[in-house]
């Protein structure tokens, strides 16, 4: 399995070992555009794959803080850009990208579904609570991600 992020199409594709596609969901990058930069809140490009899960089990909604759940849940309304519901943490495979872990890029869910499909997050890939878990139940870690397109 592997997954493909699209940033010009702001789309997330699941795909099978034959690279067939099995599912896609609408996504939201980062609304800095594309980059590696310590700091930047942009979306990096290149190969990753998923290094940790975080949230199994955990309601939708359930904001995290540091990869642990807090007890809150995120509310459309709330203007923070919350990380909620599932974390797939992204370790970067390219030298370009090798920070990523350490810069905190995830995919994850997200209190704002309403600007899922346009550019709007710090750095990761949101999806919408209901994709991110369907997502989280369906790769295990060490997944393949691949992040394309760009500014």
């Amino acid at each position: 399995m592997c997954i493909l992020v699209h940033i010009p199409s702001q789309t997330l594709d699941l795909l099978d070992d034959s690279g067939a596609l099995l599912r896609r969901y609408a996504c939201s990058t980062s609304k800095f555009g594309t980059g590696s930069e310590p700091g930047s809140n942009r979306t990096p490009l290149g190969k990753f794959r998923i290094a940790e899960k975080h949230g199994h089990e955990a309601p939708g909604g359930m904001i995290f803080k540091s990869r642990q759940p807090t007890g809150a849940f995120g509310r459309p309304d709330d203007a923070c850009d919350h990380v909620q519901t599932r974390i797939l943490w992204l370790d970067g495979l390219d030298g370009a990208n090798a920070n990523t872990k350490e810069r905190y890029i995830y995919i994850h869910g997200t209190n704002a579904e309403h600007l899922i499909g346009t550019p709007a997050s710090h750095g990761c890939v949101r999806l919408s609570d209901a994709d991110v878990i369907d997502l989280f139940d369906a790769v295990p870690e060490g997944t393949e991600v691949i992040i394309e397109g760009g500014d």
